[in-house]
């Protein structure tokens, strides 16, 4: 089967849930999280919930737990803590709860933001795979940066992931 026959067989819409990973962003100063729920719904994806975790491992691998387990959830996208600072723990938690990582997607996304920001893209540790079924993607926090994974990588793949995760 072609690529493009993969994309036709591909859902129309995918359920998601948006996590923002944050000690600080409120729902009035979460940009990142407020383009990326815009994005998924004008691409006619489903926006399930929303939620700001604290970044806490425990708090976040809770929340992402119970999204795994929810119905009509199809894919988990969150966005923050995957920097290098001593609060940033998203890629640890996010990684170690992947079955199936997508290596291709964070060197994507770093070459990507490389174009735009230079030597500092090597800071981010976005990354994304399959658990459970579903698809799990962690994004850096920034406005630019979630433009930038949703615009050029997530949203022309989601679908296509979400089918393949699924058989």
């Amino acid at each position: 089967m072609s690529h493009e026959e993969h994309r036709a067989a591909s859902p129309g819409a995918v359920g998601c849930h948006v996590i923002t990973v944050s000690d600080t962003r409120t729902e009035e100063t979460d940009t990142g999280g407020r383009l990326l729920r815009t994005l998924l719904a004008e691409a006619g994806h489903q926006v399930l919930a929303h939620e700001i975790v604290r970044d806490d491992p425990a708090a976040l691998r809770a929340a992402i737990e119970r999204q795994l387990e929810a119905d009509g959830t199809q894919a988990v996208i969150t966005t923050g803590g995957t920097g290098i600072s001593r609060r940033d723990g998203s890629y640890e938690v996010i990684a170690g709860v992947i079955e199936k990582r997508l290596d291709g997607f964070g060197e994507l996304f770093r070459a990507l933001s490389f174009e735009e920001i230079g030597p500092a893209a090597m800071l981010s540790r976005a990354v994304a795979g399959a658990a459970r079924g579903k698809v799990v993607i962690a994004l850096p926090g920034s406005w630019a940066a979630v433009r930038l994974g949703m615009t050029r990588l997530v949203l022309p793949e989601l679908a296509h992931m979400v089918r393949e995760v699924s058989r």
